[in-house]
């Protein structure tokens, strides 16, 4: 399939879900409002523009001016197209359930293990964090990436995902909060929607309230503790081992539609349809996969 068919495709099923429901998500209540370059031709050409290998919306607008004018002739100018943009942040997490909806049910059957983690969505990090003030309303500098051992200011993606046999997990339930917002508070807030599941997380998940929970991670050393015992050291192994899958999810979305760094987002909006957008670009090319 050429690049014509896709993008073709793309704006098909995104009219039909638009239908069938997203324009619920956008409504529009003032008395003129131009709709002759549609919301369903703004969404397309944003998510085919991630899909494309662009990463801003001004990437997006040059690139659309530039080779999809026939296509697309009502383009708006960039200010225009990102006002446009920036309004339909939730218009994307419809169209994520709607991706997830289209999915086999089977991929999330009950016997299916579940696999958690998180990842920092950077807006800025080092000394340019603490005068950061983009998105206040969600945003915070009290962020940590242990693994890239880094302070930021930002949000933390939160993602619980159904176990696939050789395959990346299927997201389920995805949760964005602040960035200084523990793991274990998320986790203990949706627990009580799959408490029947065996699940396997990392350590920032240990907490007295997730014991007998079929929560399962790996063995922490207890204080003072130099060295994990043999039996302990396996447990931990075969753990991390399960939950890589997750990890790898995190890459593959970082690869397909770099969402960990949120540098040029100005806005709350804009923020919104940087995570929610490219999320929604993921799940289309899930689809793919199944």
């Amino acid at each position: 399939m050429d690049w014509l068919d896709e993008i073709i495709s793309l704006y098909l099923v995104v009219c039909d879900e638009y239908k069938n429901g997203l324009w619920t998500y956008c409504q529009r209540f003032s008395n003129y409002a131009d709709l002759s370059f549609s919301d369903e031709e703004v969404m397309t050409i944003y998510m085919f523009g991630i899909m494309d290998g662009l990463t801003t919306k001004k990437q997006i607008h040059k690139h659309a001016k530039n080779y999809w004018n026939s296509l697309f002739p009502k383009l708006p100018s960039y200010v225009a197209f990102v006002q446009r943009i920036n309004k339909l942040g939730d218009a994307f997490i419809g169209m994520i359930d709607s991706f997830r909806n289209m999915l086999p049910p089977d991929l999330f059957a009950t016997g299916k293990y579940r696999l958690i983690d998180s990842m920092p969505i950077i807006l800025a990090h080092r000394g340019r964090r603490f005068n950061a003030k983009v998105a206040p309303e969600i945003a915070d500098k009290g962020g940590y990436c242990a693994t890239k051992k880094l302070y930021y200011y930002g949000v933390k993606l939160h993602i619980l995902g159904s176990a696939q046999e050789n395959s990346l997990p299927i997201p389920e339930i995805i949760k964005l909060t602040p960035a200084s917002t523990g793991d274990i508070t998320v986790y203990e807030q949706i627990l009580p929607y799959v408490m029947e599941y065996d699940k396997f997380a990392d350590k920032a998940y240990i907490s007295k309230d997730t014991y007998n929970t079929k929560t399962y991670t790996p063995v922490k050393k207890d204080k003072g503790q130099e060295f994990l015992d043999a039996a302990d050291q396996l447990y931990s192994t075969a753990v991390s081992k399960i939950r890589q899958p997750i990890e790898a999810l995190f890459g593959w979305l970082e690869e397909k539609v770099k969402i960990q760094i949120a540098s040029k987002v100005r806005s709350y909006n804009g923020l919104m349809v940087h995570v929610f957008g490219k999320l929604a670009v993921a799940f289309n090319l899930l689809m793919a996969k199944f």
